[in-house]
């Protein structure tokens, strides 16, 4: 049980991280945008980190509903 109150607390800060990070807006690269020059570097992570992390805690809960029915069943037939 400790192991998953440390996972979701890891993924709660992330959750919070990227979003608070997303509601800020990129950063003032400077400069007149009319001038020209070279676009700002960096590309905005977007809705792709909440479906990897989403894609994980479910891997993850699969994984621990498997062992956890594992346990039952040998607990059955002792």
């Amino acid at each position: 049980m400790k192991k998953v109150r440390f996972i979701l607390s890891i993924i709660l800060v992330l959750t919070f991280s990227l979003s608070y990070s997303q509601m800020r807006g990129p950063s003032d690269p400077g400069g007149d945008p009319e001038v020209g020059g070279d676009p700002p570097l960096g590309a905005p992570i977007g809705n792709g980190a909440f479906i990897l992390i989403g894609l994980a805690v479910a891997y993850g809960g699969k994984k621990l509903y498997n062992l956890r029915r594992l346990d039952m069943e040998e607990q059955e037939d002792e």
